[in-house]
């Protein structure tokens, strides 16, 4: 809960300006009576003014609280030249594996954007804004991860971030074992300010369009109300992957050592079997000829088996095959390069007003309204014909159907082509006119990836948000407040270029789709094979917060203060099954449904024991509609036995409730990974040459689990804050969480893959999955190899229940500083400092323990991005009057291409995800730097330009990374893909 009263009055000409960001913990005041220490840092103003900081219900004179807490100022957000809440957060050093940035386009959370503390996951981690809850993403991260969007949160109002870095669970609840990231906004402004930017990358893509306006009336002081209302906007254009060239374009690094793993290029059958670009076709036969489901598993022509491309104009070049098994010519084809984009085209507006009324000398109130728009644009590469994704939820051991064919003849729709007086030979089948006779052994099993149709999505996002209360003092010693909250966020998804079934079929029997030469088909005939399909969803959540803080009496160091409060808060969410109907090829059945009630109440004991030792306690309990409860206690100590240095610990304890998606039972989702069959398989299906044994996505197969248990958290930090100079500060923190009863999906899914595969048939496979423990079973298993037809076929799902199991111990240590060097009249020096190394991150498993720490593990988990074992940010400004130069430093460390979670606890190179043992076993570090120049010209006007990744720093070559990228990792790495980027604009003030 928030006591959030005014935190800094915006006097007539207060500047709004552009924010960017640096994440750096504000300069320490050392002790609470003596704050004069470091004011120029402060968060507080220089007069003393009070604040509430994230974590706690009093207010005090500085951010130094026994937590750390980082705090991003507008100073040093100005002079970053970051623009969104997004970026702005999530390159806080704290935030680790499982971060989601807007670059991750092929997973649940596509579009979203989210940070994950301490590396704990994004429903571990609580964002807020003024200190209360908003309502989270429709669409749960991997399925079943709750987060507020970040991309959602408008930013030209932000005049602070409070990061706390600790568990809170004591004053917010759930969620918030790994952190708490806070938005303050501005609460009063009066006269009209605004900005307007543009600017785009070196290659003229990545176009960047910004602008934002408050208009503001009403002296809060003097006259005893504010209102002003607020718009912004900003457009950001799309990077392809085909503009940044080599290796982000590619799957094959052979020049630089690597493998090849594009077989679009030199396979008749294309990558994973699903085919190319140009249609490939073999002879089998067609059991029923108005079925294209219902050709034969096995090629007609043998020894070796002939493909036909029934179109050579190929733009590329060609390439032939002649092996003892396969025969042919056909198209080279870089998909990646035709398709993938790096970034996605991003639009977002909001509006924003604020009413704050003072009613007596005692009583404050005020309403908020909120509106935000954004829309992320996606384009990926076209669909297959063949099917690879099976739907419902009964087990299939049965292959799915074995390829589509095109049959010997087409006939008008609806009637039976094998007696039809107006069927013909069917043009797109090469076989055809040999086969008139015997139609049912001239069949044409079909290739082909459909690209002609493009394919993507389209995802808007829009949240409404309202806030409103009073806050009043009592006698000067009681203080209350109370907080309403509404927020609604309904999420549109357009998929588009997915394959409906019937439709599909039905072209292929009439002979509508030309296969031949797909540059000839009619629009109408495209959007009749691939429909849009629009997919609405939404989450909302009721809260009411009530808190009262009474002082108790005088002790050595300050007034004894307690606080008591009550929330009560429901939740809905309505995440709707985009292919209930069971009719589109390979389009998602995810979905997620659920409502509660959770109250709850708190309290807090704010005790300066001694003029250098303040001691804070806090607890909460919550009960939740479903049936649990939970108590979550907190206790912190600051003690300062010199002006110079302070010593500060906590320990506390705290929960993480179970998301809709992982305890109703209408929830379910289906999970894909990249997976790499064993030797053995490969072994059995003629070696690494074949498609069939090429890596694929292989599924998890969930549904909610009423009886899952909260997660539960045990959680202590220790640290010192120095400054030995008025210039200088210093801060150290160590930390250690451990996450207990984990919501895990399927932890023995690893195990179940390793059954399977160790079998030779599909019945002894499948027992073999069922075996391994309760709820494991086949969900859907692939169609055969045509060239082994008697070998083991792949399994595509694997039901999977969840479940809690195992814990997670992470540890690490925060550091950063900051100094302000006066260099000469109007000169000065500013340097800021933040770096985070992670100790450990180790998850305990029944099977052995799982080290992530430096890794790409938790490969699993949202984008397999990995634990990086340092992140840091360097800042330095040098102020001349009033002219600013700024250089900010971003480092992301060395990590290992291995994951502990992918089926080897050994992390040595011989288990390189990449497959390629030593080489590119390790993903070289990375450091880029901004720069940003600023200039005020007088009172009303600033102008600046900024120049990201001023040194062309490239991303480092990460071919383990299991997203859709090829070859890099899109959390940690994003600036080095888009490159030199330039952008300049100005703020005005009226």
């Amino acid at each position: 809960m928030s006591m959030m009263k005014t935190f800094a009055r915006l006097r007539d000409g207060a500047a709004l300006s552009v924010f960017a960001i640096v994440s750096l913990s504000a300069a320490p005041a050392l002790a609470q009576n003596a704050p004069q220490a470091t004011p120029q840092n402060s968060a507080a103003s220089d007069e003393g003014e009070t604040i509430v900081v994230t974590g706690s219900l009093f207010r005090r004179t500085n951010t130094e609280t026994p937590s750390p807490v980082t705090v991003l100022t507008a100073d040093t957000l100005q002079k970053a030249g970051i623009t969104t809440a997004s970026d702005a957060i999530r390159s806080v050093s704290a935030d680790s594996a499982g971060s989601i940035g807007t670059g991750f386009q092929s997973g649940f959370s596509a579009g979203g954007s989210a940070v994950s503390l301490r590396g704990l996951g994004v429903s571990s981690t609580l964002v807020l804004i003024d200190g209360l809850r908003s309502t989270n993403f429709p669409i749960n991260d991997d399925g079943h991860n709750a987060y507020v969007d970040l991309n959602s949160i408008p930013f030209s109002l932000v005049e602070r971030v409070e990061v706390l870095k600790d568990g809170a669970s004591s004053t917010y609840g759930a969620d918030a074992i790994g952190g708490v990231v806070n938005l303050i906004l501005k609460k009063h402004f009066t006269g009209i300010a605004g900005s307007a930017e543009a600017g785009a990358a070196f290659k003229g893509d990545a176009t960047h369009r910004r602008a934002d306006l408050t208009i503001g009336y009403g002296d809060y002081d003097d006259q005893g109300f504010n209102f002003y209302i607020n718009g912004e906007y900003q457009h950001d254009g799309r990077v392809t992957n085909h503009s940044r060239g080599f290796p982000y374009n590619t799957r094959d690094l052979t020049s630089i050592g690597g493998r090849d793993t594009n077989r679009n290029d030199d396979s008749l059958t294309g990558g994973s079997n699903n085919g190319t670009p140009t249609a490939v076709v073999t002879r089998v036969n067609q059991s029923d000829l108005n079925n294209p489901l219902s050709g034969g598993t096995t090629p007609l022509t043998q020894n070796p088996t002939q493909y036909n491309a029934l179109n050579l104009n190929c733009a590329n070049g060609t390439f032939t095959v002649n092996t003892a098994s396969q025969v042919g010519t056909s198209c080279k084809y870089n998909l990646e390069d035709l398709y993938n984009q790096i970034a996605p085209l991003q639009r977002r507006y909001a509006f924003n007003a604020r009413l704050s009324v003072r009613v007596n000398d005692n009583i404050e109130a005020y309403l908020t309204g909120m509106y935000s728009n954004d829309f992320v644009s996606i384009k990926n590469q076209p669909r297959a014909l063949r099917a690879t994704q099976p739907f419902g939820g009964s087990p299939s051991l049965a292959s799915n159907n074995p390829g589509i064919v095109l049959p010997v003849y087409i006939c008008s729709a609806g009637v039976n082509c094998a007696t039809a007086a107006d069927r013909r030979l069917n043009p797109n089948n090469p076989y055809a006119a040999a086969f008139a006779n015997d139609p049912a052994n001239g069949a044409a099993r079909l290739y082909y990836l459909f690209g002609d149709i493009p394919a993507g999505s389209d995802r808007t996002n829009e949240v409404y948000r309202f806030a409103g209360g009073f806050s009043g003092s009592i006698n000067d010693d009681w203080n209350w407040k109370i907080d309403g909250v509404y927020a609604r966020d309904n999420l549109k998804v357009t998929q588009y270029g997915f394959l409906n079934i019937a439709n599909t079929l039905n072209a292929i029997n009439t002979g509508a789709y030309n296969f031949v030469n797909p540059s000839l088909n009619t629009e109408a005939v495209r959007n009749f094979i691939s429909p849009d399909r629009t997919t609405p969803s939404h989450s909302e959540m009721y809260s009411i917060d009530a808190s009262i803080t009474k002082k108790l009496m005088d002790l050595q160091g300050g007034p004894l203060q307690i606080a008591i409060g009550g929330q009560v808060r429901r939740e809905t969410l309505e995440n709707n099954n985009q292919n209930a109907a069971l009719d589109t090829w390979t389009l998602t059945t995810s979905s997620a449904f659920g409502k509660h009630t959770v109250s709850a109440a708190y309290f807090e004991i704010q005790a300066p024991l001694l003029t250098n030792l303040e001691v804070n306690a806090s607890g909460r309990y919550d009960h939740y509609s479903e049936g649990f409860s939970h108590f979550s206690p907190k206790v912190g100590v600051k003690f300062t036995p010199i002006r110079e240095v302070a010593l500060r610990g906590t320990f506390s304890k705290g929960f993480r409730a179970p998301t809709f998606a992982e305890s109703n039972p209408r929830s379910q989702f289906a999970g894909f990974s990249t997976f790499s069959p064993p030797q053995s398989f490969i072994d059995a299906h003629g070696g690494a040459g074949n498609n069939y044994t090429a890596p694929y996505n292989l599924g998890s197969g969930l549904t909610g689990n009423p009886d899952l248990k909260p997660e539960k958290s045990r959680s202590f930090t220790a640290g010192a804050i120095f400054e030995p100079t008025r210039w200088l500060s210093l801060t150290v923190d160590y930390y250690n969480v451990k996450k207990s009863d984990l919501i895990v999906a399927g932890p023995l899914t690893g195990a179940a893959r390793t059954a399977y595969y160790s079998q030779s048939n599909v019945t002894a496979a499948c027992a073999a999955v069922a075996a391994v423990g309760p709820g494991y079973s086949c969900n859907a298993i692939d169609a055969i190899d045509p060239l082994f037809p008697n070998a083991l076929p792949r399994i595509l799902i694997i039901n999977a229940p969840f479940v809690n199991a195992n814990y997670a111990v992470t540890s690490g240590i925060d550091l950063s500083a900051t100094a302000k060097i006066p260099l000469g009249q109007d000169i000065s020096l500013t340097s800021r400092l933040e770096a985070t190394h992670v100790f450990q991150y180790d998850l305990h498993t029944s099977n052995g323990v799982q080290k992530y720490a430096g890794t790409l593990g938790p490969f699993e988990l949202s984008s397999g991005n990995g634990t990086p074992d340092w992140r840091g940010n360097w800042q330095n400004t040098l102020q001349i009057n009033k002219f600013s130069l700024t250089a900010t430093a971003y480092y992301v460390g060395r990590i290992k291409a291995v994951a502990a979670d992918e089926g080897s606890l050994d992390l040595s190179c011989a288990h390189n995800l990449y497959g390629t043992g030593d080489a590119f076993c390790h993903i070289k570090s990375f450091l880029y730097v901004d720069m940003n120049a600023q200039v005020e010209v007088n009172d009303r006007f600033t102008f600046f330009a900024n120049v990201g990744n001023i040194f062309g720093a490239h991303a480092p070559v990460a071919p383990a990374a299991y997203s859709s990228n090829p070859n890099f990792l899109t959390t940690w790495h994003y600036a080095g893909l888009i490159g030199r980027t330039f952008k300049a604009g100005a703020s005005f003030k009226f």
